[in-house]
C-alpha cells in the first residue's frame, strides 16, 4: 500500500502534466511518505514538492506553468488520483477490503503554491531521516502512563497527550516502515534514469541561455554578474548547478565506511 501510494501520487501528476490543455511538459518531482499525526495517529499521506513547469516532449525547451502561483486545478488530480488508486488496490487484490462507496465519493488532493520550494524542502528535511516522535518531546514516564507533547493542528497549540504505555508502544511501533523501504522517491525529470533530460532541462533554466540577457546593458550590475556566468569555461562550471564556478581547495578523505 505505501508503495501504491507513492507511485500512484506521482503518476497522477505525471498523467496530468503531459497534458497539453494543463502543462505539456514533463516535471520533476521529490516524493517523501509520511505516516503519523502530532499525536501519533496513523495517517498515511504523501508530500510531492514539484516543479513549476517542466520540459517540453521534445527535450528542446522549458515549459513553465502559466501562472506562478497555479499549476493543476485540484479537482482534475483528485479524479485521476481516485481512479488509479482503485486500479492499483485492485491489482494487488486488496479492492475488496475497501467500502464500495469509496469510489463514489469526492476525494480531495491538496495542492498549493510552495513558492521556491526552500520552505518546503525544510519542512520535509524535518521528517525524511527522523522517527514518529523524538526524545525532545517526551515529558513523563509515571504509574504505566506516557505523557509527551504534540501541536493541536486546529489551534497550532501545543498541548500535551498522556496515554497508556501500551497504547503508546503501539501508535509508535505502527510508523516503522518494513525493512529496506524507500520512503523518499524521485519521479520525472528527477528520477535516476532521467539523467539526459534533466540536464537538458538545467540547461534550458540556464540564465546564460535566457533572452533576457541581451537586452541588459552594460551598466547593469546584474548583466556584468550574468555576463561572467557565460564566460566561465564548461570545464570549470559547477556539475550541479550548471551556473557558477567550481573551485577544488581539497577533497577531504571518507571519515566512515558508507
Amino acid at each position: 500500500m505505501y508503495d501504491a501510494l507513492l507511485r500512484v501520487a506521482a503518476e497522477t501528476l505525471l498523467r496530468v502534466a503531459a497534458d497539453p490543455q494543463q502543462l505539456g511538459a514533463r516535471p520533476a518531482i521529490l516524493a517523501v511518505l509520511h505516516t503519523w499525526t502530532q499525536d501519533l495517529r496513523y495517517h498515511p499521506h504523501v508530500h510531492v514538492l514539484i516543479t513549476g513547469g517542466g520540459l517540453a516532449p521534445d527535450g528542446s525547451h522549458w515549459v513553465p506553468t502559466p501562472r506562478p502561483d497555479f499549476l493543476f486545478p485540484g479537482y482534475v488530480l483528485s479524479t485521476v488520483f481516485r481512479g488509479k488508486m482503485r486500479d492499483a488496490l485492485r491489482r494487488a487484490d486488496l479492492a475488496d477490503q475497501v467500502a464500495p462507496r469509496t469510489w463514489t465519493r469526492d476525494w480531495v488532493v491538496h495542492v498549493q503554491s510552495a513558492g521556491s520550494g526552500h520552505r518546503v524542502l525544510d519542512y520535509l528535511g524535518h521528517y525524511v531521516f527522523r522517527i514518529a516522535i523524538t526524545n525532545r518531546r517526551l515529558e513523563a514516564f509515571a504509574n504505566g502512563r506516557v505523557t509527551f507533547r504534540c501541536r493541536d493542528r486546529h489551534t497550532g497549540q501545543m498541548i500535551h497527550r498522556t496515554l497508556p504505555a501500551p497504547t503508546f508502544l503501539a501508535r509508535f511501533l505502527q510508523h516503522v516502515l518494513p525493512r529496506g523501504f524507500a520512503k523518499v522517491r524521485h519521479y520525472g525529470l528527477a528520477s535516476p534514469t532521467c539523467r539526459q533530460r534533466l540536464d537538458a532541462a538545467r540547461s534550458a533554466l540556464s540564465p546564460a541561455s535566457t533572452p533576457a540577457l541581451s537586452s541588459s546593458t552594460p551598466d547593469d550590475p546584474m548583466a556584468t554578474a550574468d555576463s561572467d556566468r557565460a564566460a566561465i569555461p564548461d570545464a570549470d562550471r559547477c556539475p550541479a548547478c550548471h551556473i557558477g564556478r567550481l573551485l577544488v581547495v581539497a577533497i577531504l578523505p571518507r571519515a566512515r565506511p558508507p
